[in-house]
């Protein structure tokens, strides 16, 4: 047990003499009256002024101790709130008689969160600090933080407590701030193009909208199983069929699949779907949706990644077929033919699947020779009609989808089409999906009956978009895990959060 450490028995008897001493050490009494961020920016003007201080001027701040000086009559120290961090000055003369020397330098220490009020002034190194003239205790740390001051740095710690990264690392603060902003942004962006944000079920009577593997829960008193939602994409386009002609969902989507550096078990996306607009429309909204973010969120044209440059003015199109000879570098000849492609994926040492169909390997083909070299913002189009089973087929060519994938710095980032809107076609998919199932592929579309069913009373023409908003974080704040852009990610379970059979 954590509190057996101790260390922490050392904070729990400090804890113990505050309360003795009449000191309530989880008080629920602020009088905070502003900021750190605030009371250093009115302040600003301090150094100028001839004495370099105001004590006309009264402020009451609050935060966390992150520095300690302790010296004989006076002390100096750094307190963070939300908003940064402020430097005070406490002297022993300036507090109540007594309190310095028995209560703030015995049971007072870095970690705990205190409250201070006093007046600005400038020390003679420069530094706008708060000259304190009365302290209370608000919160009693009893676990110490670490030792380093620049934060946490093992990566198992800072996701399983992120409590304590979020307090030792303002990057992670700043990249979790930014990450409310693009959502918020998101929102504002399409309700200002008209769409209605709406909710949909995330307990789904059959796995659709995506291929992938669901998890499996049960409804009690249903008495049936149900699955959470891959994607809500069958939902909304159900809306579109009521009537409504643009509509968005914030969303979060399970799929009980592999973890790496792109995928958790759970993420956030966006899809909306707009009636009487095409994949090409999407294309062009895209562009503004990503203008609008770098606009507000005041990001240079171009970003680092890594060791990437990625040039956000330069949105390119090109079809995937046409994508593996010009940029994957596979043979033009090779690229329509089945059997050349399974000789060629077979030389390569890659796995090489017979009962694939042409359109698969094809995006086998894609993943392996094309995606990681498309940097700079590339949509992908024209997807084979076999990996793509509920795009609507060109007009101009049956065997292909009118779909795109956005790829940014070498990740997928957005998926977009113009939707099947043929009832019997969208029933003809399904059953090639079920086929597929049966073949062995657990990721394949199950059959959605009530879904053709809605489209057999008519959808209008409809495009539309997902954009993984995990993924889209992460490339704005230079993040190379999804871990690093998610306050909770999935862990293994520790050996003390797994309990046996006869412990349940």
């Amino acid at each position: 047990m954590i509190f057996d450490n101790p260390y922490i028995q050392q904070r729990i008897e400090k804890a113990d003499r505050l309360k003795n001493a009449g000191i309530n050490p989880y008080s629920n009494q602020s009088r905070r009256n502003t900021s750190i961020a605030k009371y250093i920016n009115v302040n600003s003007d301090i150094a100028s002024l001839e004495d370099r201080r105001d004590d006309k001027r009264i402020y009451t701040v609050a935060g966390r101790i992150k520095f300690f000086r302790l010296m004989g009559k006076a002390s100096f120290l750094k307190i963070e709130d939300e908003s940064g961090m402020l430097q005070i000055y406490v002297a022993r003369d300036n507090l109540a008689e007594g309190f310095y020397n028995n209560i703030f330098k015995k049971d007072i220490e870095v970690g705990d969160i205190i409250e201070v009020t006093g007046y600005p002034f400038v020390t003679n190194k420069g530094e706008l600090s708060l000259h304190v003239s009365d302290l209370h205790i608000l919160t009693k740390a009893i676990s110490p933080l670490p030792e380093k001051f620049h934060g946490v740095t093992d990566k198992e710690i800072r996701y399983r407590q992120r409590y304590l990264d979020l307090i030792m690392n303002a990057d992670v603060r700043k990249t979790f701030k930014t990450r409310s902003k693009i959502i918020s942004l998101t929102r504002r962006f399409f309700e200002d193009k008209g769409f209605l944000e709406v909710e949909t079920p995330m307990m789904h009577p059959i796995a659709g909208g995506a291929n992938a593997k669901p998890f499996v829960t049960h409804h009690n008193s249903l008495g049936v199983d149900r699955y959470l939602r891959i994607a809500p994409e069958l939902y909304l386009k159900r809306l579109i069929v009521g009537g409504f002609e643009a509509v968005f969902e914030i969303n979060r989507n399970f799929r009980n699949e592999g973890m790496d550096a792109t995928h958790n078990p759970e993420f956030t996306s966006i899809e909306f779907y707009w009636a009487y607009k095409t994949y090409k429309d999407l294309i062009e909204i895209t562009k503004e949706y990503f203008a609008y973010l770098f606009e507000h969120l005041q990001l240079p044209s171009t970003l680092p990644y890594g060791d990437l440059e990625v040039d956000f003015t330069d949105f390119t199109e090109i079809g995937l077929v046409t994508s593996l000879h010009v940029i994957g570098g596979v043979d033009e000849n090779i690229v329509n033919d089945k059997d050349a492609i399974l000789k060629f994926l077979k030389d390569n040492n890659l796995e090489a699947n017979e009962n694939m169909s042409l359109g698969q390997l094809q995006g086998e083909l894609f993943d392996e020779f094309v995606e990681a070299k498309l940097i700079n913002p590339t949509f992908i189009t024209e997807y084979p009609v076999e990996i793509s089973p509920l795009a609507r087929r060109s007009d101009d060519n049956p065997a292909i989808t009118e779909r795109f994938e956005l790829f940014i710095a070498g990740r997928e980032i957005a998926n977009a089409f113009s939707e099947l809107n043929d009832p019997l076609d969208q029933l003809s998919r399904f059953e090639g999906q079920l086929e597929a199932k049966q073949s062995g592929d657990d990721e394949a579309h199950e059959m959605d009956e009530d879904f053709v069913t809605a489209l057999s009373y008519g959808m209008a023409p409809t495009a539309g978009q997902g954009i993984g908003i995990d993924r889209l974080v992460m490339l704005l704040t230079n993040e190379h895990s999804i871990r690093d852009v998610l306050l909770f990610p999935a862990m293994k379970p520790l050996n003390s959060e797994i309990k046996t059979e006869e412990e349940e």
